[in-house]
């Protein structure tokens, strides 16, 4: 594929080829038998999928884009737009939900100006609810990257926020 080495995309992310063919050939041998785990680098790199990254990793696997396409839509993990720094997720599972979820849950929009689904203006914080993180005994929980913020308060919302800066 013959592209420039860097290709500009949303006015502010640039796409590094050299990059992804680390990622596609040196990581993971160009098999497409590793798409999800493809996939999973790239969205790591740019914290979403970028649809010209799409387009040169299916050249790249000889997998048509409408098969990768498919495979990054399908998985909610995996965003074709996008995102914040931080991923605000707050369950609104049965046991979350009890415990109080939807006022937590409001009390974020709130504190961040969003709803679910959005991203701040200044892309720091993306918001989406889940079904069930799995940390049902520590209702309500809300999850922030990789950390597990559990039994909260609407009144403790801000003072999780903020250790997000």
């Amino acid at each position: 594929m013959n592209k420039a080495a860097v290709q500009t995309v949303d006015q502010t992310e640039q796409i590094d080829y050299m990059e992804l063919d680390s990622i596609i050939e040196e990581e993971f041998n160009s098999d497409k038998e590793n798409l999800i785990m493809i996939l999973q680098a790239i969205q790591k790199r740019y914290n979403y999928l970028p649809q010209p990254a799409l387009a040169y990793l299916a050249a790249k696997i000889s997998v048509p884009y409408s098969n990768i396409y498919g495979v990054a839509t399908f998985y909610s993990t995996f965003s074709l737009e996008p995102r914040g720094r931080n991923i605000v997720s707050v369950c609104l599972g049965t046991a979350c939900h009890v415990r109080g979820a939807e006022r937590v849950s409001e009390r974020i929009e709130n504190s961040l100006g969003i709803t679910n689904g959005q991203t701040t203006d200044d892309k720091r914080f993306t918001l989406a609810s889940v079904r069930c993180i799995g940390c049902c005994s520590l209702g309500p929980v809300v999850k922030i990257n990789e950390d597990m913020h559990g039994r909260l308060a609407p009144g403790d919302v801000q003072m999780v926020l903020d250790q997000y800066e």
